[in-house]
């Protein structure tokens, strides 16, 4: 039995009594924000869509009056790719390094967790935090560079929202598993366990006493965190990864309070976002299709100025935050939701999950559709958890796995 038929199992009686309550609501809840267009101004231009890039001023500014603040930037359970999109900065990097002092950055600098330790608490001006808390290692250090920074930005959608690793909650077996699964399922981990540990597999240990001295591993956490269930974070920059406007916007906010003495944003701003959803950055014209089968977008001859969904091709844009110019659905990418979701949404996924039983046909004037038809459409969805909560089930309602019998 697949996700959707446990979703619609009930007793008929049941269910027939619900629809015709509950089909209206989702579908006026999910049109709105579906239906949307970009923004035409008064005097008939056209709004700009996404978030614009900062105006930096001189590249080469020299040191604040102050002298060069501190900068840290740290990598926890993540792909790289944010720390990568630092370097989008391009020239401006050279402005980074006039005004900053880079005392920690993994991928590029030589900073060491000790010499962080012997630095005064707050000594740190601002710490640029990517990824989310998957072991001890990376709760420690979040930890040491929260007591040691005025500043902490949360860097990227794992940071924000958990992210990929964050899809590790659904495990049933928590860390045991995944590390089991790792060591002794794969092929080549299997391979190499019967080759040369056959009946008694070898996996990671916590920790191991050679003759130098004692060695240890990070011990992975059964629940992967974001940053802020674990430390205090002052502003996050969502994105997989953020893209150089929401940089430009981040180091704006930096210069303009180290050089001119500019209130930063009050605290718990996210930066390189707009007030928009993606759909109404999205310049795909909507025609309220109605929805009979589901495709990827591999599947079928995409139109290039039609909305996805429309064309049966699932899209977050309706429960995600605008601010990316809709880089995805311009090229015919359905957007995965990586911004995160609005302020008028508390679950992303299961908004998105409404929308889209909104574009079912379902309406008066739509004939009638049964249970199991519903079924069958939603059972194309190949991955529905991986698809709806790609990059939030961090923060979402959903927190572990459950198991029918209870666990």
């Amino acid at each position: 039995m697949g996700f959707f038929d446990k979703l619609f199992k009930k007793d008929k009686k049941e269910a027939k009594e619900a629809a015709p309550k509950a089909a209206p609501a989702k579908a006026t809840s999910a049109a709105v924000k579906a239906d949307a267009k970009p923004c035409n101004c008064a005097n008939g231009e056209v709004e700009t869509i996404g978030l614009p890039a900062a105006d930096l001023g001189e590249l080469l500014p020299g040191a604040p009056p102050g002298g060069k603040f501190k900068l840290a930037i740290y990598w926890a359970a993540a792909c790289g790719g944010c720390d990568v999109s630092l370097l989008d900065t391009n020239e401006r990097i050279l402005t980074i390094g006039d005004m900053a002092d880079i005392v920690m950055w993994p991928i590029a600098a030589d900073g060491k967790e000790k010499d962080i330790e012997a630095m005064e608490d707050g000594e740190i001006l601002v710490s640029i935090i990517s990824g989310a808390v998957r072991n001890t290692e990376n709760e420690h250090m979040v930890k040491l560079l929260r007591k040691k920074s005025k500043v902490v930005v949360s860097y990227g959608t794992c940071a924000c929202f958990g992210g990929s690793p964050a899809l590790a909650n659904l495990v049933p077996g928590e860390s045991k598993e995944i590390l089991d699964y790792v060591y002794t399922k794969t092929p080549s981990s299997a391979a190499f366990q019967n080759e040369y540990h056959s009946g008694a597999p070898v996996l990671p240990q916590k920790s191991f006493q050679a003759p130098e001295g004692e060695l240890t591993l990070p011990v992975l956490f059964d629940t992967v965190k974001t940053l802020d269930q674990v430390i205090d974070v002052d502003y996050y920059v969502p994105g997989c990864p953020p893209l150089q406007e929401s940089i430009s916007q981040l180091l704006k906010a930096v210069a303009d309070f180290a050089y001119n003495g500019v209130p930063l944003p009050p605290k718990g701003t996210e930066i390189g976002i707009t007030t928009k959803t993606l759909c109404e950055e999205c310049p795909r014209h909507k025609e309220n299709a109605r929805i009979t089968h589901i495709y990827e977008p591999h599947e079928i001859d995409v139109k290039p100025d039609v909305c996805l969904m429309d064309q049966g091709i699932l899209c977050l844009g309706p429960a995600t935050v605008g601010g990316c110019g809709a880089r995805c659905t311009k090229v015919g990418q359905p957007c995965r939701g990586c911004y995160g979701p609005t302020a008028d949404v508390q679950e992303q996924g299961a908004s998105v999950f409404t929308a889209i039983a909104s574009m079912f046909p379902i309406r008066e004037d739509d004939g009638i559709i049964g249970e199991d038809e519903i079924i069958k459409i939603m059972s194309e969805v190949k991955d529905p958890l991986g698809y709806f909560y790609a990059f939030t089930l961090g923060k979402s309602l959903i927190k572990k796995a459950v198991v029918e019998g209870g666990q």
